[in-house]
């Protein structure tokens, strides 16, 4: 659960005037949000425990740098994709990996339904999953950071360094290609 703007500033005032302690609040409200992240990434449980741990050191390092122009979780989401991107290109390994159990999880936050549709959306959620995994990774980003985690255009410019235009162009090809999938490919099993 994403918390106000406000009560993230109150928190963050609060540590930055010498209340460290208080930096746990952020830790707890977004400990299963970095991790998610994280794991979208590297889908190694214990990797990717390791890179929202250090995600969490940065981000306390790095407090005063907080601006408030963007929700914290904007910049949180920032430094997990900068931490996670470090870390694959140590790797040799730059492909962004979406993780099915992660945006399902993340489609379950967003969709509020009766229960006798839940069956039945879960399944075209997971297929659509599997068409988005079928996108560029930089397509399947922003796709992801759009609907799923409900981020706006400029939160994605800033979270993934790329032009508000660039972003939009971007959204408008992996559309048009998730269309394109979908009608080729699965417009059956999305129909049923």
């Amino acid at each position: 659960m994403m918390h106000s703007r406000e009560d993230d500033l109150l928190v963050i005032r609060s540590v930055l005037q010498g209340r460290q302690s208080d930096f746990a609040i952020l830790v707890q409200r977004y400990s299963q949000y970095v991790f998610t992240l994280a794991f979208r990434f590297v889908p190694v449980r214990e990797v990717a425990e390791e890179l929202a741990q250090d995600a969490f050191v940065k981000a306390y390092t790095n407090l005063a740098g907080f601006r408030g122009e963007s929700k914290f979780s904007t910049w949180l989401y920032t430094i997990v994709h900068t931490t996670c991107l470090s870390y694959l290109r140590r790797k040799n390994n730059s492909a962004l990996l979406l993780d099915e159990e992660m945006l399902t999880q993340i489609y379950d936050q967003k969709y509020h339904s009766q229960p006798t549709h839940r069956s039945e959306q879960n399944s075209q959620r997971m297929l659509l999953d599997k068409v988005i995994g079928q996108l560029p990774a930089n397509e399947a980003e922003v796709i992801c950071l759009f609907y799923q985690a409900g981020q706006s255009v400029e939160e994605i410019s800033v979270i993934t360094g790329a032009t508000t235009a660039n972003v939009k162009v971007r959204l408008y090809r992996a559309r048009q290609k998730l269309k394109d999938i979908i009608e080729q490919c699965y417009k059956k099993e999305l129909i049923e």
